[in-house]
């Protein structure tokens, strides 16, 4: 049977110094960070999630942002070369999970870049965003990981936002849902859904209809629940002010058979 496990990285003590790219810096409270995390984490294991914590980087204030570090495709795990200089360390970590989990091991190496919150998986349709944290020999490198497993790579120019990710999801019938203002072409999605609010745009699929949303965007979520989605809230308020959402605070991982 798969085994539905969710890889996510307690935040680091030194989590107020992490990186902002497109908005002002605000004061973290990292006490009050970890109260929310251990709430995600909750929230992941209450609907069906297995959660394997990855060994924390307390070095690293964007640790928790775990996302970032692996990209998963089937079975494969691409450790990824974060675009940011300074998030390259917290990749040991995650690799080592993900072999302990018995993924198949693939690199983005030197001069390729990749984060993995420019990475949306809708069905075999692998969309990266090439902008400020993905480069195109990282793009170049994940399509020739994936493309032999039977993914078709879209490659999306991001210049608005932080990631791909930060701009869009998608729901679970492959709809993808964002801010207009956010997305450089949102012609590249086949079926595209507006939404009201920014932390709107970001959802984890939790299974069937369920959906992960943050608190921030209670218009959004009452528009997906109209339209049959059953919306799990958490407060993310300290992840936001880094630029932060509900997807980088896990990696989703779904067909790993146990």
């Amino acid at each position: 049977m798969p085994s539905k496990k969710a890889l996510v990285r307690r935040p680091s003590p030194r989590l107020a110094e992490g990186l902002v790219t497109h908005i002002e810096r605000e004061k973290v409270d990292v006490g009050l960070a970890v109260e929310q995390w251990e709430a995600y984490v909750e929230a992941l294991r209450t609907h069906g999630w297995e959660t394997v914590e990855v060994e924390p980087e307390d070095d690293c204030p964007d640790s928790v942002f775990v996302e970032d570090t692996v990209v998963m495709y089937r079975n494969v795990a691409l450790i990824t070369r974060p675009g940011a200089e300074s998030r390259r360390a917290e990749t040991a970590g995650v690799e080592e999970a993900v072999a302990r989990l018995g993924c198949s091991v693939n690199w983005i190496w030197e001069p390729g870049t990749l984060d993995g919150g420019d990475v949306l998986k809708v069905g075999d349709t692998v969309y990266v965003g090439r902008g400020g944290r993905t480069n195109a020999a990282g793009v170049q490198q994940l399509r020739a990981a994936f493309e032999p497993l039977g993914a078709r790579v879209v490659a999306v120019p991001v210049s608005r936002v932080l990631h791909l990710k930060s701009a869009v999801t998608a729901l679970p019938d492959g709809t993808v849902i964002g801010q207009i203002p956010k997305i450089d072409r949102p012609s590249l999605f086949p079926g595209f859904l507006s939404v009201p609010e920014e932390s709107g745009a970001h959802v984890v699929l939790l299974g069937g209809s369920k959906l992960l949303m943050a608190a921030s965007a209670p218009k959004t979520a009452e528009l997906l629940t109209d339209l049959g989605h059953e919306v799990v809230t958490v407060d993310i308020s300290e992840f936001e002010k880094l630029e932060g959402c509900v997807t980088c605070l896990s990696v989703r991982m779904r067909e790993l058979y146990t």
